[in-house]
């Protein structure tokens, strides 16, 4: 089914229901608490893993938030074609990441940050993906070779070295509810996409109502982590590496693009064949396909010209303000 050589994992292992939804009473309850918490010395400030997570990201941070790409991003040049591609990698990469999370969310390495309802994006990606391919998405998403090395380490660490998962959450989970919010309105702005929040899934946290005070107790989570000092350092490691990871997809996912391939096929054909089968569908069907009709004309409505430093641009773009702005927010 990957014809781009992605491993057909079965992405399941749902949790329990019960254990799935995390207590809000109990949550709120905890939130208040560090609110009224007293602060603490600065010699155990420094030894917090969230402190130290910060810090070793925070120059990998300051580069990123000084590149043009970011500020590409935010006049709003980014490209239907750029935004599809990268929500399909982001699935493959949720898809392993989650699984590995639901793998251990009983190991004390990870439980304590284990939030299922409030974080996990899989089945958000998968309607996203369901708007913008159709109901063969799974047929039709490519998946570089950056994207499967990144799937690869995931599921690595979670069988191996399950205690630095939490670096791969932090990096991803974070970024997302804090630059990930930023991104939502630029992209729902620039591609045009439906106010109702069609497309934009993926950037929707239901189960969150206040991204602060959520990240609050996140953080606090992190640190009550059982880690020794060796073990923290390997996880100051293992984001930075998730960042390169980051890096390294994107930069596939601009030359698959600049090549003017998808999923090993021209673009502009396929998006020309989509539109085409639409059209006899609403033929065939009567007006009861005319709403699918104007979405899958949007769809796939990319006939911009863009050069391939733009599609560069918009690609990394994505990436920067995704971990960069979540890292600075975190």
């Amino acid at each position: 089914m990957w014809e781009s050589g992605c491993p057909a994992h079965s992405f399941t292992g749902p949790a329990a229901e019960g254990k799935q939804q995390s207590t809000s009473s109990s949550r709120e309850a905890e939130e208040r608490n560090m609110e009224t918490a007293q602060p603490r010395s600065s010699e155990r400030m420094s030894a917090d893993l969230s402190e130290l997570l910060k810090e070793a990201t925070k120059e990998v941070h300051e580069q990123a938030e000084n590149t043009p790409f970011m500020r590409n991003f935010q006049k709003g040049q980014v490209s239907l074609q750029e935004f599809k591609l990268v929500t399909a990698s982001l699935y493959f990469i949720y898809s392993a990441l989650e699984e590995e999370i639901e793998r251990n969310k009983n190991n004390p390495v990870y439980a304590p940050v284990y939030f299922p309802a409030e974080l996990h994006r899989k089945a958000a990606l998968e309607e996203d993906l369901k708007y913008f391919y159709g109901r063969n998405w799974r047929e039709e998403i490519p998946c570089p070779e950056a994207t499967q090395k990144y799937v690869e380490r995931l599921h690595y660490i979670g069988k191996n070295e399950p205690e630095l998962l939490v670096a791969h959450a932090y990096t991803r989970y974070l970024g997302d509810l804090s630059g990930g919010q930023v991104l939502k309105k630029i992209a729902q702005k620039a591609l045009q996409l439906p106010s109702t929040g069609e497309g934009l899934a993926f950037f929707t946290f239901d189960g969150v109502s206040n991204a602060t005070k959520f990240k609050q107790l996140y953080r606090s989570r992190m640190n009550a982590l059982e880690m020794d000092l060796a073990t923290k350092k390997r996880v100051m490691e293992e984001a930075k590496k998730a960042f390169l990871l980051n890096i390294r997809v994107f930069e596939a996912l601009q030359e698959l693009v600049s090549k003017g391939q998808e999923n090993g096929h021209p673009v502009q054909p396929k998006a020309e064949l989509l539109r085409t089968r639409n059209i006899n569908k609403s033929h065939e069907h009567g007006p009861a396909a005319g709403k699918e009709g104007e979405r899958t004309k949007m769809r796939n409505t990319d006939t911009t010209p863009t050069t391939s430093l733009m599609r560069w641009i918009v690609a990394l773009s994505f990436l920067a303000m995704t971990v960069a702005v979540g890292l600075f927010a975190m």
